[in-house]
């Protein structure tokens, strides 16, 4: 099978990915690690008596663990109860009315493949998938079946992630994959779905397959689109004109796609670049590079890197005077710990946001921050891609007519009209075609004194 191919290449690749996101790890805060050890399993399709807010998960929705189903659409929880007084008659003589329908039927099947072990972990996303769906299923389910969330770890090797891949479809016959977060998965995986007609909603894509697949459509921008946004920022929003990029991984299975988001902004833009340089190795200090952009007149430099350099990064602007210039991270720099380590050191230092900046007071957030609350799941970006892919995916699946079948599921998939919500800045596609990357905006965040805040309300979109 072609998720066999070339071992070697991907174990370099895989390598090499758990570095590009390492910061998932990280992903907010000391929270991230233990999401499973946290969240005690519940049965699936399990539901409580009665629903109190239309808009926020059942109780047992605290209990969501990786074995386990659930889901949820957020303006679409039927069955709700009403908050109404016990005293009333009317509320008694009518049970069937306040209680949600049991989702007792089938249960269908889904499956997610997640790093939740191993140098790169995103435990966030698999956790909050399985919020939404305990929450469709806490009333009535999809025309009483329950969804079930079965998520496979792949411990961060390509062995990991093809086990879990055929286990998911060959043993558990999963209809579609949804809200998967891994360093490789889609390297190691993508061409096995297409044999098997499979199609996933990936929660986070990470390597360059997760976009270049015909059957895979990550709802994030990803880090190399990031890079092309973040060019795009700097040189049309923020209208600098010595706009320079330093890359941290010069890594021949990474080298094609950071060269490639390189050329598309300069084809989108008609521009050229001051400075382009490369680390020798990961562990490089960044700061003489930082340097060198300085002596060049940078005015803007996107920086790619994982946890260890935004430290770096934050503390060089600091301790070399080189506020002047604007400093701009991938998403992997953009968490809690980050943020909080760096304190006002890093003042300045910006970084894109895939979706609506997670630590934002925006109205757009309030479902999601409530539901992974209730659910014990920390507010992080992977939680959010987590959430719209299992959002995106109950809206295909209630546009089913009939039986519900891993062909139905992916014609669904297909033919799911444009997905708009203002935690995007382009609407979810997935649609017929050899390559999927449907999120090509972001918004941007600027830390300051510890807290990152949003850099602007608009987001910033490439041109198509």
């Amino acid at each position: 099978m072609r998720h066999n191919s070339h071992p070697g290449l991907r174990a370099s690749r895989a390598a090499a990915l758990a570095l590009v996101l390492l910061a998932a790890s990280c992903s907010d805060d000391e929270d991230s690690s233990p999401v499973q050890e946290e969240v005690p399993a519940t049965n699936a399709g399990e539901a409580p008596e009665t629903v109190e807010e239309p808009t926020g998960p059942a109780d047992d929705a605290q209990d969501a663990v990786p074995d386990d189903s659930a889901a949820v659409e957020p303006d679409e929880v039927e069955g709700a109860a009403p908050s109404e007084d016990s005293d009333s008659d009317e509320v008694d003589d009518a049970p069937a009315a306040t209680a949600p329908a049991v989702a007792d039927g089938e249960p269908i099947r889904v499956g997610n493949v997640s790093s939740l072990t191993g140098a790169g972990l995103f435990p966030e996303a698999s956790v909050a998938a399985k919020a939404v769906f305990d929450r469709v299923n806490a009333s009535g389910g999809i025309g009483g079946r329950p969804i079930e969330l079965i998520i496979e770890d792949d411990g961060g090797s390509p062995e990991g992630a093809a086990t879990a891949g055929r286990k998911l479809v060959e043993q558990d016959n999963v209809v579609a994959m949804v809200g998967s977060a891994s360093i490789l998965e889609c390297a190691v995986n993508s061409g096995f779905y297409a044999e098997q007609g499979v199609y996933s909603i990936q929660g986070t894509g990470v390597d360059p397959l997760c976009f270049l697949s015909s059957n895979i459509s990550p709802v994030n921008t990803g880090p190399f689109t990031g890079i092309t946004v973040s060019l795009y920022y700097a040189s049309e929003t923020l209208a600098l004109d010595r706009v320079c990029n330093i890359n941290l991984f010069v890594i021949p299975d990474l080298a094609p796609a950071f060269d490639g988001a390189v050329a598309r902004w300069e084809s989108i833009t008609g521009k050229s670049l001051t400075l382009r340089v490369k680390a020798a190795t990961l562990e490089d200090d960044p700061t003489p590079l930082m340097l060198q952009a300085r002596d060049a007149g940078c005015q803007a430099v996107v920086i790619d890197g994982v946890e260890p350099h935004a430290l770096a990064v934050g503390r060089a602007i600091d301790a070399q005077n080189l506020s002047d210039i604007v400093w701009i991270g991938l998403t992997s720099y953009y968490t809690d710990a980050i943020a909080s380590q760096l304190g006002s050191a890093g003042n300045g230092l910006r970084a894109n946001s895939e979706f609506e900046p997670y630590g934002s007071d925006s109205p757009a957030l309030d479902d999601w921050k409530a539901l992974m609350t209730n659910a014990g799941v920390p507010l992080t970006s992977f939680a959010q891609g987590g959430y719209l892919a299992a959002t995106v995916f109950v809206e295909a699946l209630r546009g089913i007519d009939g039986e519900v079948t891993r062909e139905s599921v992916a014609a669904a998939m297909l033919d799911l009209e444009p997905y708009e919500t203002p935690l995007l800045g382009t609407p979810y596609t997935f649609g017929p075609g050899d390559a999927h990357a449907p999120n090509q905006a972001s918004k941007f965040v600027e830390l300051r004194d510890g807290q990152w805040v949003t850099a602007a309300d608009d987001w910033v979109i490439l041109p198509g």
